[in-house]
Formats: C-alpha cells, structure tokens, sequence
C-alpha cells in the first residue's frame, strides 16, 4: 500500500483529526443572556434558576463580545433593541466568529420584521416574543441545546467518516490506477472498440472507480454474456449467491466501502484461505491488495453481477449513494488532482514514457502534494532543496523563503526524476544544470513552473516559479504608487515613442508594473504585441508570443519580426543581451513605444548598466524616457494590526529622515490569515523621467552617482524616500525596509 505523506507537512495545519469519540461533557451547558434592561436579566435569571445551566449576563454587545472572547457558550440569546450594536448585528458577529454557538433573539411584537431578516441572513437560529411563557421559554433552550449537541455529534461523525474515507481510498486507487485485465480481454473479443477502452482509463484515473462500475454505468456489453465467458473460456470456479448466506464475522475483514465499491463479499475462510466472491476475479491487483490487508491467501470465486448486487442491498442496505461519497472523499485528496499538459509538438515516445513512470505512484503524490501545497499557499517559488540528513522543501511566501516540508533523502533520486520528466528533461543527467518548464492544470487553475536544476554535494537541487495562467493584469492606480510618481509616469506613458524600463531584482513586480502601464488609456486604435519568456499574464487586445529558445526564437528574432508587424506599442520581457538591447532601443528610435525590464539595483545604475550592454550614449540618450525601479515589501495584516513601539536601533541604520517623532509603528500581531504578521505586498517605487539636462549628462557619459544628483534635483523620489511614505502610511514595517533595501548608515 503506498505510503502517504500528510504527516511530513509541519506547523498548524498538520493535525487535524480529532479523537473521533466525542468527550462526555462534564461542566453544565453556558448561557450568555444579553440585554440593556435589568428587570429582564433578573427575570431571565428566575427562569433558569432551576436548571442546571451556567448562565452569564451581559448588559451589551460590547460586553457580550468580551465574554466570549475569554470563554465559549453554547448559546446565546440576546435583546434586538440595544444601544450601540443591534441584537442582529451582535449575532451576524457571533456567527462568523463562534459558528458552533446557537443564536437566539428575545423581542418585542414590533421588531418581527427586523429580526425575520436576521434569520433569512442565517444568524438567528429562532425568536422569542415579549413577554414569554417560562415553560415555553425553557422548552425552546432545551431543545436549542439538544440541537447543538446533534451538530457537534454529527460534525464528529463526519470527521470519523472523513478519516475511514482516506484510509480506504487509498486501496481505491490503487486498484483504479492499473490498467483493467478484464477490459483487454473485452477488447480483444470485440465486445468493446478502441475508443471505449480509452474512455474507460480515462475515467477510472479521474474518478478512481474500478472498470466493472464503470462498464455497468454505460452498459456497452452483456453481463450475463461477461459471466459465461469467465466461466466457460477462463474457467474461474463460480458461485451462486441466491441461497448463500455469509458468515457475518467475515463482514469486519474487508470494510463495507470497499464490498460495494468494488463488488466483492467474503464467504468463507478455510485455513488461510478466504474464498471472495467476486464479479470480476481478474482484477489481480485488488485481489493482492485485499489478501495484505486482511492477511489471508484469496481464492476468488465467480459471481453473477444482478446477484452480487442483490446480496450486498440484502446486507448493507441500499448503497446507490456510496460511490459517489466516496468521490467526493477521493477528489478532496491533496495528493491527487494535477494533470500534466503536454506540449502540443510533444512526440507519442514522451507520452509513453510519461504515462510509464505513473507506475510510481509514492514520487507522483509527493510531488503533486508539493506542488498542490504551493498553490495553496500562493507562493511564488518552490524549492526542493537536500540538506545532509533530510531533503526540504521550502515555499517563498511574500518574498521570504519558508521552510515547510521535510523528507527523508532516500526518496531525493525519486522526487528529482519525476520532475524532470514532468518538465521533460533527461533523466540521466545529474552533472549539469537543465532548465524546463512544466504546464499543470488542477480543478481549479492552470499554472506554468519554470523548472531549474542545479548539482550540488548533496544531489541535486530543484527550483520551480510559479507563473499563473489566469492572472489578470492590474490597473496603474493599484500598483501602489504614491501620488507623486503616478502624476511623472502619467506623463511619460502619454508619449507616442521611446522606451520605459521597469528594473529590480527577480520577483520585484516588474512585468506586472509594465502590463499595468500597457493597458492604461489602451485604445483599440493601436497595435499592442508583447514578447515574453514565458507569457505571465493573457490580455486579449495584444498580440503575445512567446519566447522558445530550443527552435531559435529568442527575443532579438522576435522583436525583428515584429518590427514588421506595423507596432505601435511593444512589451519586451527583458533585455538580457547587447542584440536584444540594441533592437529594443532603435526601436524606440523609429516611433515605437517600448515596455521592457532589466535587472539593476536603482533607476541611475541602470544607464551605465546599459552603457556596459554596448548602447552608444546618443542612442540611449535620445530612446530613454523613463526608468521605474521597485522592490516589493511585505504589507501588514489589516485583520490583526497594532500599533508597537518605536524600533529605535532599526530606524538608526535606515537614516535620520526615520526618526522623526511624528512617525507611528505598526506590526502583524499573527493570525490564521495572514504569515507572521504579513499579508500580500506592495511595492515602493523610484521614477526617474528623462529630461534634456540628463539627456546632456549620458551623452557626456556622466556617472550613476552624478546621474541620481541631477534626477533628483528634478523632483525624483528614491526608493528610500517612498518607502519612508508606506511606514507612514503604516502599510509595512521598519524591519521589512531594513530587509529589503539594507543599511543606510553605519554606526559605531
């Protein structure tokens, strides 16, 4: 049976299976009673003084709140008309909340109306009218309370029956994942044409049932005529059913699930053998797999399909629903569900060869499970990473690294080769670095992986960007520039000609800074075509190629061929040489608006890093319009923001411009929303815009430093200046400025 990995995964979310027996309870049910009038707490008090009920009272929303914040209750009933926060109001919080406490309205004849909507709304679980009978009143809590011990009852049994799924699944799938002997047998008499035997795989892979459920959904053959055949030509020894009754000990040998699922019974044990009556006894693997897991040796019998039908209604009941809970159960599992897309110009012999190493199945669910987890987390790199004594798994989460799963180094070999034919690279070279990239489609979302291997002591490491398909490309007002640099690049993007380059280091936001100035004022009057390595983000009104080294499409064969495509509007993903650069920027020259991204530290080192690409500075000078340098910090988390002490010995390594005293400190307090405080990011900006004196300064071959001087008496904000607004602003925080643009002064 093959291994799982859930327990590999670490931190809140690795444990979530509760003892499935719920605990007696001990301690009397708690009432909190909320209302403003105090002659209706003491009656409510009379009430319930008889019961064996532990009762709070709260004059208030407000207070009520804090009370549940120290303890839970199992109910509360509260007044609507309160000051302040309304009972509607009051029980619409406590149900997102607490969502196990039952909520109760005590109201007048006039407020039904109001509270009618509360429970439409699902906040209020029923009302009560002033003034009340007592015994009624008593009745109504009563059986309040006999509800929710129901739910809390049912919710333990799902997650029993949660658990048994999983555990029983896996023998599902097991069995559905080899291909079906009694369906090659069917092909070969004919009884079943190409194309079916095909549907049938493809449907026993996605919904891990096995072939005899899948041929009696669709009826294509005979079963009478099946039987005859496994009796008469493969000579399986037969029973009838009819008049057999099964020994109801043998029942706890081979779970329920897996007796209707499958269509199997067991009848007898003679010895260490177990006679199972079976209608399709040539599915040796599930055959294999039964005789692991109940111990026995199994001697299968051959049974008429109406039979075994019939029997198992007469034991278990009717079980029509059973398959398709047990479904759902398979399809919520984390190992399972990405389809590898496969590159249209793919040959038949990769296919193969993919469809060959499924017969793995440990290597195939880790690394889907690792994947699946990325995406769950949203994070923009995986790294698969082997240390001495296990192998890592880390998850870049906001731009820091986060280490997640740990697995042992046997199953390093493994994992690294199920990648790679993933990514379709060759398997037998471990000595040198390959690139690739790999397709995946979940139920939900498709995503590309850009795959890079590397050798290192420890074997190799891999690591995978994650590029979303979907991704929609954002508005200029929602990349968080400040007021200021919007008003500069506003300006620039009006022009009809010249280059505008975004640079910063790998996973700065860069392509998405250029999308957001493509599609402003986008007019269907011009022509837009990107050209990128691979495709980020999908916009209908431009022309997107992309790039694909291996048949000699690089950027500088595209962007020539383009050039005769009639632009207007060019977006490059990246000028990474001195041909690519040089086309980019007569580009520029001749009446084109050009988009790109370079990698450089600050706006002004990116003029002499073009200089060292080979650009003549009249060239550069007279292209250039405007460089967008960024970095993304991490935003606080607006669920659990406070303010905090002023971080004196950080604000003293970014420069006096931070310790000025009107600044307030913010930090994450850590909630089940957000990581350690942080939630998203937004990016802080510098916007250097070209004008003649710094169009005189490059062509004179002016320095980056005399080049910031000069861009910054013309109104340029660094990126120490804008990220000093977002601390004000408290989106981010002083350490997430010291991370990402270091130390400004040295001390001592």
């Amino acid at each position: 049976m093959a291994k799982r990995y859930a327990s590999l995964f670490y931190g809140d979310d690795t444990d979530k299976h509760p003892d499935p027996k719920p605990a007696p309870k001990s301690a009397p049910y708690r009432l909190l009673l909320v209302d403003d009038e105090p002659n209706i707490l003491a009656s409510l008090r009379r009430v319930f003084q008889r019961e064996n009920y532990e009762l709070l009272f709260a004059r208030s929303a407000d207070e009520a709140l804090k009370i549940l914040e120290k303890q839970p209750v199992e109910l509360i009933m509260t007044d609507f008309m309160m000051p302040g926060m309304n009972g509607s109001e009051l029980l619409r919080e406590v149900r997102e909340r607490w969502p196990q406490t039952i909520r109760i309205m005590l109201t007048g004849h006039a407020n039904t109306d109001a509270v009618m909507g509360s429970i439409k709304d699902g906040a209020v679980y029923r009302f009560i009218l002033k003034p009340w009978n007592d015994d009624d009143i008593r009745l109504t809590i009563a059986l309040a309370l006999e509800q929710y011990e129901l739910m809390q009852r049912n919710r333990t049994l799902e997650q029993q029956t949660q658990k048994q799924g999983r555990d029983l699944e896996t023998i599902s799938k097991l069995t559905a994942t080899n291909r079906s002997q009694l369906a090659i047998l069917l092909h070969k008499k004919g009884w079943l044409n190409p194309q079916q035997i095909q549907q049938l795989h493809r449907e026993m892979q996605s919904q891990k049932t096995p072939v005899v459920r899948q041929l009696l959904k669709h009826d294509w053959v005979d079963f009478q005529k099946v039987f005859e055949l496994l009796r008469d030509e493969m000579l399986f020894e037969e029973v009838d059913l009819r008049e057999f009754q099964p020994d109801p000990s043998l029942l706890s040998l081979i779970p329920q699930k897996i007796c209707t699922r499958q269509l199997v019974l067991p009848l007898r044990v003679s010895g260490q053998r177990l006679r199972l009556a079976m209608v399709d006894p040539m599915d040796i693997n599930l055959i294999d797999e039964l005789g692991f897991m109940t111990g026995y040796t199994v001697h299968p019998l051959l049974c008429e399909t109406s039979q075994m039908q019939a029997k198992l209604a007469e034991i278990f009941g009717d079980t029509n629903d059973l398959e398709d809970i047990t479904t759902k159960v398979g399809s919520d599992d984390p190992y399972e569900g990405i389809e590898i897309v496969l590159d249209e110009d793919t040959d038949q012999e990769s296919l193969e060869q993919l469809l060959g190493s499924s017969e793995e199945p440990p290597a195939i669910r880790l690394v889907n499970a690792i994947i699946l987890e990325a995406l769950r987390l949203g994070a923009s790199d995986i790294h698969i990473h082997p240390r001495t004594k296990s192998l890592v798994v880390r998850y870049r989460i906001d731009g820091v690294l986060q280490d997640k799963i740990h697995i042992p180094t046997n199953l390093l070999m493994s994992v690294v080769s199920r990648i790679k034919v993933m990514a379709e690279l060759d398997i037998t070279e471990r000595r040198r670095p390959q690139d690739g990239r790999i397709t995946v489609k979940t139920p939900m979302r498709i995503v590309d992986l850009r795959i890079s291997t590397l050798p290192t002591i420890n074997g190799e490491k891999v690591v995978m960007r994650v590029l979303e398909r979907q991704s929609s490309a954002q508005s200029l007002e929602d990349l968080g520039l400040s007021q200021h640099n919007l008003a500069r690049l506003k300006h620039v993007i009006a022009k009809p000609q010249g280059i505008i380059l975004a640079t910063g280091p790998t996973g700065s936001g860069k392509t998405t800074t250029l999308y957001a100035l493509l599609q402003h004022n986008a007019s269907p009057e011009r022509n837009y075509v990107t050209i990128e390595d691979p495709v980020e983000f999908h916009v209908d009104m431009a022309g997107q190629v992309p790039v694909k080294d291996r048949i000699g499409l690089d950027f500088a064969s595209v962007l020539r061929a383009i050039l005769r495509q009639d632009p207007d509007v060019i977006l490059l993903g990246e000028i990474r040489d001195e041909e690519t650069a040089d086309v980019a920027f007569h580009a520029a020259m001749t009446g084109h608006l050009v988009y790109s991204t370079l990698h450089t530290s600050s706006a002004a080192a990116t003029v002499a890093r073009l200089l060292d690409l080979g650009l003549k500075p009249f060239v550069l000078a007279s292209a250039l319009e405007a460089i967008i340098a960024q970095r993304l910090v991490r935003r606080i988390c607006t669920h659990c923001r406070e303010e905090t002490e002023r971080p004196t010995e950080v604000l003293e390594q970014l420069g006096p411009q931070f310790l000025s005293e009107e600044l307030r400190f913010y930090r994450g307090r850590g909630c089940e929303k957000c990581h350690k405080g942080y939630k998203g990011r937004v990016a802080i900006h510098e916007v250097l815009t070209m004008n003649e004196e710094l169009r005189i300064a490059i062509t004179e071959g002016a320095s980056a430093m005399q080049i910031e001087t000069l861009a910054r008496e013309k109104g340029m904000m660094v990126l120490l200046d804008d990220a000093l607004e977002k601390l004000r602003d408290g989106l981010t925080t002083a350490d997430e400025i010291l991370r990402l643009l270091g130390p400004q002064v040295l001390h001592g």
